[in-house]
């Protein structure tokens, strides 16, 4: 690990003025669960660190009749023991609940859950997000993609780690971005994006922005989360599916369903999404949107196993909602 200046503001706008105007003068920490490793492995090296742990107007969760809005530091674990995200969202609890290291669930926080980066063994080697060796050509399709994309982007193979975005890009949530210029809200659904380059990062927020909150409409959508993992230890995901939907006279009148680690932001299903609409949600429905979720799948020479993976989390999913 390199040398850093380490600072410990007490406010958000303190946080923002230690901030630089790229990646490697600063780089926040909320947990610390995902930078320290990073740091360590030197993917990235930041001049200083800006800890948001003092900032206590990151760590609530405000419910009103409209939102629901809960802060960045809000950790895992604090966000599966609240009742009044239970009883509104029981999907992103499911989420937040499938992180199965008590560890990381006590430190890892929604802001970092939102911002860490992937996982790729590629990136984390140091050969960037786009993973590409030195002809400039992708490694990913060539080497061990065990773990990547189903539904690649481009030259991204990637998969977005965050175990809460599909949930809250279901749950139509938005993140709150603070800068010196003010706060912008971005849905979660448009909030990753695909690098053009490796230099560029794989989410819309900048240098100058801290993530200071995720809110929820209160709209009454009925949500599930279903998540398939290799075995009950660290690992991340295999494939998870969560769905919100709205019924009236027994038939689906709005639909999202989205998938989670398949590929590398995540992914809206709209097939299977047009397949719910205006019908009853039956076993011969959810049976049908299931197969619907991976029409398009391109999976790669090692990860074949996920295009079942992905589809059985959905039928799953919106089985728990009959």
């Amino acid at each position: 690990m390199r040398p850093f200046e380490y600072a410990s503001p007490a406010t958000v706008q303190e946080a923002i003025d230690l901030l630089g105007p790229t990646w490697n003068d600063a780089e926040l920490l909320a947990g610390g669960t995902d930078l320290l490793s990073l740091m360590k492995d030197d993917v990235v090296a930041p001049k200083r660190v800006v800890s948001l742990r003092r900032i206590t107007s990151l760590k609530r969760i405000e419910v009103t009749p409209t939102v629901v809005r809960i802060g960045a530091l809000v950790t895992m674990e604090e966000l599966t023991q609240a009742p009044e995200v239970a009883a509104k969202f029981p999907s992103l609890v499911i989420a937040a609940g499938g992180v199965t290291s008590p560890q990381i669930r006590h430190h890892g926080t929604v802001g970092g859950d939102l911002c860490q980066r992937p996982r790729c063994w590629y990136f984390r080697a140091g050969y960037g997000i786009l993973a590409t060796g030195a002809d400039g050509q992708p490694l990913v399709p060539r080497g061990d993609n065990r773990y990547h994309a189903i539904f690649p982007e481009g030259n991204a193979y990637y998969v977005c780690p965050s175990s809460l975005a599909p949930a809250l890009a279901a749950l139509e949530a938005s993140v709150v971005l603070q800068s010196p210029e003010g706060e912008r809200r971005v849905p979660v659904e448009e909030f990753y994006r695909i690098p053009r380059t490796n230099e560029e990062r794989e989410y819309v927020r900048q240098p100058r922005e801290v993530l200071v909150a995720v809110e929820i409409p209160n709209t009454g959508l009925k949500n599930a989360t279903y998540e398939i993992r290799q075995r009950q230890l660290l690992d991340w995901p295999l494939a998870t599916a969560s769905v919100a939907l709205r019924v009236d006279g027994g038939k689906v009148v709005s639909a999202r369903v989205f998938l989670g680690h398949v590929a590398p932001r995540p992914y809206r299903a709209t097939a299977a999404e047009a397949t719910l609409m205006g019908a009853p949600l039956d076993e011969e429905r959810i049976a049908a949107a299931a197969r619907a979720a991976v029409q398009g799948a391109r999976p790669l020479s090692g990860n074949q196993y996920k295009v079942q993976l992905a589809a059985t989390a959905v039928k799953r999913a919106l089985s728990s909602l009959i």
